[in-house]
């Protein structure tokens, strides 16, 4: 029986036993001198208390408000025999810490309810095992009365040893409607629903919101903190709040709904998206001016960054100068900077463990500014010329970090010609754009991996289903090989590349959600109903293939040709296998989903909010851009549900091109050489055979 259910019992004056039911509540409280107590060896709790400092000073404030039960010790000599603590341990201990500290005296009367000592366990249990914790509700509200009362949230957090944060938290969760606590008391709302209804100032709105929140999706916390800043900006998100600053918007006379909850840099909501816009173009406009200084013949401002918009110019090719050795030196230390961010965050991406969002993030981040300031420090070495500079300009923008950034070397189209022939040529003037700095891949080679990895899956599904068209990939393979001179002059790479081991392993290995893809089930169904089929000696093979009907030995061959193509890669380049997905109408988004496991967590938050941009929409992509990077994994997945969105891994068509190093017909070659004469390119080209793939 627990030690709770236990019950004492007493004989009745009939001589029946009777269960006890006093616990010195025949007692009266009294006051004893602290100097009498010690701790009792009968108190049930052995684990050190803990908070014994926070409580001490709050005895220390408040005085003592609950009393001790105690027991006469056994044994003590003296007049007044010293009373153990059985039930109330870390009071005892905050009082001893305040004898050391020598604020109180032995003299300091303490409040005890005095029990024998066969009531002392049962006391100790009691008080222990069934005292609740407070409501967090009902703690708010105590604090609130008690700044009511006059005390400051400095006392009130240096009393019950708590930070300034914490008791604002929780005077603005008392701040709910009486109904709104009541709910929360009695679990009808968690504690995140609570917090985001606190956003709202007056009791009408929180009410409100919440009563028109029917569905269960309308009460999540972030859907609830939507619908009472409709019209403002969550300053974490907003770029334009990140470059013009909280404190001074605020100091303009701007308004912020302070979200408290939040440990996020700049959390609140801008109420005045018109002052803000204003301020942000006021910096604009100060930085515009400075750049103006520089020569340019037009400069425009954008609050936001257009590429569409950008595009549409020709730019200016700038000249590089030498560095001096400070810069040079400078420049490497920023080199190996960025070279061990990138090295610490492949690092991290190479790990099996468990993932650390906060971890990946912070390692993304720091690579991402290491590249940033190799590439700014080296803006500083492009130089253009003069007379150039005054028919083209620059944009001053804010960039999606609240950054100001500045694209220089801009011509108007109707410009590039009479810039063209300066000192400078003009980057593709023809078409009329940019012309592009070297672009960072958008998939690194592990994911690229991933993702062909799906691909050369989703092929084997459709090629195993059709022996006709496994049985001509395999005989285009073979052909080249068998009859080299016909082809051997004719480059291999465009063939498909199909080996006579399984690529089952690799695929595996390169992906590791891929026992869960709808390609990989397909595909090991088939490989265990071939295999319960098959004979299990290898001697045995052959004559039980030979007797086999067509439609076996053809849908088998199928399956083997099927489950030996490769066609995973590092990159996202032309590849043979491209063919085939065209010339089996393989509709891979069937096969491949944008999940969180697939595509999300293996990109960089700029890189969903870029997909969610251009697959859904601008506004459903901004939502993510405060949010950490598991949780904007997780919004990106719910919003790409049924997009039948691809990477661009996964919709590249491209084939590598089929080069002839010359033709074994004479009439063709003389054509060549005519063609030919003076080009040392074709006496280069003619030689650079390459010796074809193995089968």
């Amino acid at each position: 029986m627990e030690a709770h259910e236990q019950k004492a019992v007493v004989s009745g004056t009939d001589g029946t036993d009777l269960p006890e039911t006093r616990f010195g509540n025949e007692a009266q409280i009294e006051y004893v001198p602290y100097g009498r107590l010690c701790r009792s060896p009968l108190n049930v709790r052995k684990k050190a208390p803990t908070g014994v400092e926070a409580l001490a000073g709050t005895i220390a404030g408040k005085g003592l408000l609950q009393n001790l039960v105690v027991h006469a010790v056994k044994g003590s000599r003296a007049k007044q025999p010293k009373l153990g603590v059985c039930a109330g341990q870390r009071r005892l201990a905050a009082l001893d810490l305040l004898f050391a500290q020598g604020k109180i005296t032995k003299e300091q009367p303490v409040p005890v309810l005095i029990v024998s000592e066969g009531e002392a366990v049962a006391a100790s249990l009691i008080e222990n095992r069934e005292r609740e914790d407070m409501h967090i509700a009902d703690e708010s509200v105590a604090f609130r009365l008690l700044i009511e009362e006059g005390k400051s949230v400095v006392h009130v957090a240096a009393l019950f040893g708590m930070s300034e944060l914490a008791v604002r938290r929780s005077l603005k969760l008392a701040s709910l409607s009486p109904t709104l606590l009541e709910a929360f008391r009695t679990d009808q709302m968690d504690f995140e629903q609570a917090t985001a209804l606190a956003l709202a100032d007056d009791h009408g709105t929180q009410e409100q919101v919440w009563d028109e929140a029917r569905e269960p999706w309308q009460r999540t916390p972030r859907e609830l903190r939507a619908a009472i800043t409709t019209t403002e900006i969550d300053a974490s998100r907003s770029h334009l709040a990140k470059f013009v600053g909280i404190e001074a918007y605020e100091a303009a006379g701007g308004h912020v709904r302070r979200d408290l909850f939040s440990d996020a840099a700049n959390a609140g909501f801008i109420a005045d998206p018109d002052l803000l816009h204003r301020l942000a173009t006021q910096r604009l406009v100060t930085a515009s001016q400075e750049i103006a200084c520089e020569g340019w013949s037009w400069i425009e401002t954008r609050t936001r960054r257009d590429y569409n918009e950008l595009f549409g110019f020709a730019r200016l090719r700038s000249v590089s100068r030498e560095p001096t050795h400070e810069e040079q030196a400078e420049l490497d230390a920023l080199i190996l900077k960025r070279d061990a961010a990138s090295d610490a965050l492949n690092a991290y991406y190479d790990t099996d463990g468990e993932s650390d969002e906060d971890e990946q993030e912070r390692l993304e981040y720091a690579a991402n500014a290491a590249s940033d300031a190799v590439d700014l420090y080296g803006e500083r070495f492009e130089t253009f010329d003069a007379d150039d500079m005054k028919r083209a300009g620059a944009f001053v923008v804010i960039d999606s970090d609240g950054q100001l950034s500045v694209e220089r070397g801009l011509i108007r189209r109707e410009d590039a010609k009479t810039v063209a022939g300066g000192a400078n040529a003009v980057a593709d003037v023809g078409v009329g754009v940019a012309a592009p700095k070297k672009a960072k891949p958008l998939h690194g080679e592990k994911l690229c991996r991933r993702l062909t990895a799906h691909r050369t899956a989703a092929i084997q599904v459709e090629l195993a289903r059709q022996p006709n068209a496994a049985l001509a990939v395999l005989m285009s393979r073979m052909i080249p090989v068998v009859f080299e001179e016909v082809y051997a002059r004719e480059s291999a790479e465009y063939a498909i590349r199909i080996e006579a081991h399984t690529s089952l392993d690799r695929l595996l290995t390169d992906a590791d959600d891929m026992a869960d893809s709808v390609a990989w089930k397909e595909i090991e169904g088939e490989r265990a109903k071939w295999a319960r089929m098959l004979p299990q000696r290898t001697a045995e093979l052959l004559p039980w293939l030979l007797m086999q009907d067509v439609d076996i030995t053809s849908n088998l061959f199928a399956f083997c040709v099927a489950a030996t193509l490769d066609g995973t890669s590092a990159v996202d380049h032309a590849h043979p296998i491209n063919e085939l997905v065209d010339l089996l109408h393989v509709d891979l988004s069937y096969y491949w989903k944008p999940t969180r496991a697939s595509y999300f967590d293996h990109v960089s938050k700029a890189r969903m909010v870029d997909v969610i941009a251009a697959a859904v929409s601008p506004e459903a992509a901004a939502n993510l851009q405060g949010m950490k990077k598991g949780d904007a994994a997780a919004a990106a997945e719910l919003r790409m549900a049924d997009s039948g969105w691809l990477p661009e891994v996964l919709t590249n068509r491209e084939t590598p091109e089929r080069r002839s190093y010359g033709d074994i017909n004479a009439d063709d070659d003389s054509d060549d050489a005519d063609e030919g004469d003076g080009d040392d390119d074709g006496n280069e080209a003619a030689g650079a055979k390459e010796e074809p793939q193995d089968t």
